[in-house]
């Protein structure tokens, strides 16, 4: 991939304020370039990959494109993308509940130049600064005061695996109004070889309001040698909750990084994640999270399963600002290693500067109980059964995590099986 990326004619460039935003995100990917070893924040996840692939950027899919063929086991409002580009969303949403095309709110809604990559900083992200430079694809979320929706909003981002290595750019706004209660959740799947090659690159950017209810479940099952790369930056008002869970079971290096920022008095959030892995992929969930004022929350819990070469890592952070007292915030990442050669790669950080705050942080990691198992074995269970048997017992309290019994059900289905064949 070069960093050099070209200038492509692109919807909306009409508008001075998106041209420029584009033209800034093409400057920073150049000057700031693919992250290496020496790049603090991906130390142990190298996308340095890409620099050997030449990614294909086709803003509009070619042909026109049918909706994907993805049923999902719970009822839902849908929205579906297939190869990066906005296809369709259900006609039966509430009137309280908006959904546009990116490229449409952004030219007829002035108010949300100021929401453009207010939260996703272009200076610190260089995937950020790519979505920026070719920001056309996605969806603008409104859930509109005090609405709470019988079934949630679900994002469907389907891949037909092509022949020829692509980049797929999704940009997403939503904002929950004062008072309202919502489930969104996210997909990401394929169909074609196994081994197809793609890359996929999101930005969320979320605004949670005062007394507003967020719960954000994802689940990211790409191609074998796909890239999955996500920022997810979140700021939620005064008692407002921001909820998360995300699995990660597919692509060949994938990312999961979200930022949130406790802006309020009463913001919570908790940001839980699992990963599971067989093969020699990369699998990353990296958090960030921001206490900026008094009575703030926040928990993470992340675990893993990681077999063969593959690699797990997880990076936390959770900064108390200098007023932000009677804060509280923890943190805690469990792995299972199911193989000599797998490697789990954990860092956790806490930056406190004020007194008068709980905050904690741990890791752990080992293997399956050989007592367990054991004990399994004797009463009649197959090896690989007993092994899965002990694996989804050490996943559930994670997956409890997920509030949504029918979204939780779904999750653990997909969660498949990180035993080698």
């Amino acid at each position: 991939m070069n960093t050099e990326l070209p200038d492509i004619k692109l919807i909306g460039d009409e508008l001075p304020w998106l041209k420029e935003y584009r033209a800034a995100g093409r400057r920073e990917f150049a000057g700031q370039g693919i992250p290496t070893a020496k790049t603090e924040a991906w130390k142990y996840t190298k996308p340095n990959r890409f620099l050997s692939m030449d990614f294909i950027f086709n803003p509009r899919g070619g042909d026109k494109l049918a909706i994907p063929e993805v049923n999902l086991p719970f009822v839902a409002y849908k929205i579906y993308f297939e190869n990066g580009v906005f296809i369709s969303c259900d006609d039966d949403l509430p009137d309280n509940i908006e959904v546009l095309p990116l490229i449409e709110a952004l030219m007829f809604r002035p108010e949300l130049k100021n929401k453009t990559g207010s939260l996703a900083d272009i200076t610190k992200y260089p995937f950020a600064a790519l979505n920026a430079a070719y920001l056309n694809e996605g969806v603008y979320i409104h859930v509109k005061a005090g609405v709470r929706p019988d079934k949630p909003i679900a994002l469907i981002n389907h891949v037909t695996a092509a022949v020829r290595p692509e980049l797929y750019n999704l940009h997403h706004i939503v904002e929950i109004d004062k008072g309202a209660s919502v489930e969104l959740v996210e997909y990401y799947g394929y169909t074609g070889a196994p081994k197809s090659s793609y890359l996929v690159n999101v930005v969320n950017e979320i605004y949670v309001a005062a007394n507003a209810a967020l719960r954000h479940y994802k689940l990211q099952d790409e191609a074998f040698k796909a890239g999955h790369l996500a920022l997810n930056a979140v700021n939620v008002a005064a008692n407002g909750l921001y909820k998360s869970f995300c699995l990660q079971k597919g692509a060949d290096l994938s990312r999961n990084e979200t930022q949130v920022c406790l802006a309020e008095e009463g913001a919570t959030a908790e940001v839980d994640a699992a990963y599971i892995m067989n093969g020699w992929a990369t699998l990353d969930t990296t958090t960030d999270i921001e206490h900026l004022v008094p009575h703030t929350n926040s928990s993470q819990l992340v675990k893993g399963v990681i077999g063969g070469q593959a690699k797990g890592v997880f990076q936390g952070k959770i900064r108390i600002a200098s007023n932000a007292v009677k804060t509280e915030g923890c943190q805690l990442h469990k792995a299972m290693l199911l193989s000599d050669e797998a490697e789990i790669d954990v860092k956790p950080e806490l930056e406190i500067f004020a007194d008068d705050v709980k905050c904690s942080h741990g890791a752990a990691c080992g293997r399956l109980d050989a007592d367990q198992l054991f004990y399994l074995r004797s009463r009649g269970i197959p090896e690989a059964e007993a092994k899965q048997i002990l694996i989804d017992a050490y996943l559930n309290d994670v997956m409890a995590k997920v509030d949504d019994e029918n979204i939780r059900s779904w999750i653990k289905l997909s969660q498949g099986n990180p035993l080698p064949a």
